[in-house]
C-alpha cells in the first residue's frame, strides 16, 4: 500500500481527503495534520510514500515544504490557486488538484502516483500520430516531469506553446510537457485539430465562438494568427449552414 500524508491547514479540506483516501484501497492514510513542520519532520523520518500538500500555509508554505523536503517523498499539491502550478512541476511534485477536489480528479492523480510509486514492468508507449477514426478512445502520450501521461484526445481543449516547453489545457487540469508545437501538431488528427496561431492549436469540437479573428474555448480568447487565418475559416466555413 502506499502510505499517505495530509497536509492543510483547513481541517474542512483535511476531512475531505481523508474520505477520499478511505475509499481508495491503495491508499493507507498515516495521518491528517494542520501542522507543517510536524508533517516535515514525518517525511523526513522516512515511512511516507506520498503527501497531499496545501500550498498556502501560515507557517511553511508547500512550496517551502518541498524544497526543504527534498523529494523524500511524492508530493500532490492541493490549492485553490493556479498560479502555483509551474512551480510545483518544476519541484517535481507529481500532480496539481485544484480545490475544491472532484473525487474523479482526485482518483486520476492517485493513478499518476500509483505509476510513479509502484511502477509495473510493462513497456512504455511512445507518442505517435493517431488515427482519425474512434475519436472518443483515441489518446496520446506525452513526456511530464519525470513520467508520461495518457491524454485522451476528446479531453483537450487547447494547447498553447511558450518558450521551452508546451501546455496541454483539459477541462480538469493543465499539462505541461517540454515539447515543439510542430511535434505535436503532428501527433494530433487535422480532422479534430488546427493550429490557429504560431502559439497555439485548438480542438475545433471545444470551439464556443468565433468573434473577428478570435476564438472562445470556455473563458479563454485565443487570437487567430495571419498565417493561419484563411485555413482556419475555410474549416468554420465548411461547417456553416
Amino acid at each position: 500500500m502506499i502510505r499517505c500524508l495530509v497536509v492543510d491547514d483547513e481541517p474542512l479540506a483535511l476531512n475531505i481527503l481523508e474520505d477520499y483516501i478511505s475509499k481508495m484501497p491503495a491508499l493507507q492514510l498515516v495521518k491528517a495534520t494542520t501542522n507543517p513542520i510536524e508533517a516535515l519532520t514525518m517525511v523526513q523520518d522516512g515511512g511516507i510514500d506520498l503527501v497531499f500538500l496545501d500550498v498556502q500555509m501560515p507557517e511553511l508554505t508547500g512550496i517551502q515544504f518541498l524544497r526543504i523536503s527534498n523529494g523524500k517523498a511524492k508530493v500532490i499539491l492541493t490549492t485553490a490557486y493556479p498560479q502555483y502550478a509551474l512551480e510545483g512541476y518544476e519541484l517535481d511534485v507529481v500532480d496539481y488538484l485544484l480545490k475544491p477536489i472532484a473525487f474523479d480528479r482526485f482518483f486520476k492523480s492517485v493513478q499518476k502516483a500509483q505509476a510513479i510509486i509502484q511502477p509495473t514492468t510493462a513497456p512504455v508507449v511512445k507518442a505517435e500520430p493517431v488515427q482519425q477514426d474512434d475519436f472518443m478512445s483515441d489518446f496520446i502520450f506525452v513526456k511530464t516531469e519525470h513520467k508520461i501521461q495518457k491524454v485522451y484526445l476528446h479531453d483537450i481543449l487547447f494547447i498553447e506553446g511558450l518558450k521551452d516547453y508546451v501546455s496541454i489545457f483539459t477541462p480538469a487540469e493543465r499539462i505541461i510537457t517540454l515539447q515543439g508545437m510542430k511535434k505535436m501538431e503532428d501527433a494530433l488528427p487535422p480532422k479534430h485539430f488546427i493550429r490557429v496561431h504560431k502559439s497555439y492549436i485548438v480542438s475545433i469540437n471545444k470551439i464556443d465562438s468565433i468573434e473577428r479573428s478570435r476564438i472562445f474555448i470556455v473563458d479563454k480568447v485565443i487570437p487567430v494568427g495571419d498565417t493561419y487565418r484563411d485555413q482556419f475559416f475555410k474549416i468554420v466555413d465548411g461547417k456553416n449552414i
